[in-house]
């Protein structure tokens, strides 16, 4: 994701560079044309001038046109670096529906409550907080709130001061 924003920033760098030197060479090419038409005016025919200053103009134009397309044809060419290509299927040709191999279901990870709940319902004494800890490998703050949770839900029952039977 850091690369595609890296990419995008240098492309749009790259976008504001090219959009400056379109405006640079517009600029330039309009002060030619000015000149042209100042110099077109004070030696020959204003027909003359008219006439050199549309092919100005015309070959302004051109120019123009080629920055577009170039500009256009670099961010099709960026796009097309960023998006993946989408596969497209034939509408005539249908395929059968491929065959899913079965596959066996793992068994589900007992969570740290059920694994504190099976802990204290083995033990005929109870069990205290640190034997839990030791046990399941949890913290101390993860254990002592499923137990007061599950004492609450009526799962266990204190037997005794910090120690926890089955209910």
């Amino acid at each position: 994701m850091k690369q595609l924003k890296k990419d995008l920033k240098a492309v749009t760098k790259e976008f504001d560079a090219l959009t400056k030197k379109t405006k640079r060479l517009t600029d330039e090419l309009k002060k030619k044309a000015v000149d042209q038409l100042g110099k077109a005016r004070a030696a020959v025919k204003p027909e003359v001038a008219a006439r050199k200053t549309a092919q100005a103009l015309k070959s302004l134009s051109k120019t123009m046109d080629k920055v577009i397309k170039a500009v256009e044809k670099f961010e099709k060419e960026q796009a097309a670096k960023k998006k993946p290509k989408a596969k497209v299927r034939a509408k005539t040709a249908k395929k059968a529906p491929a065959k899913k191999a079965t596959t066996k279901k793992k068994a589900a990870k007992p969570t740290a409550t059920d694994q504190v709940l099976q802990i204290i319902k083995r033990s005929k004494k109870g069990v205290d907080a640190p034997m839990l800890m030791k046990k399941t490998g949890c913290e101390d703050k993860k254990i002592r709130n499923i137990l007061v949770r599950a004492s609450k839900q009526g799962k266990i029952k204190r037997a005794g001061r910090g120690i926890y039977v089955g209910a």
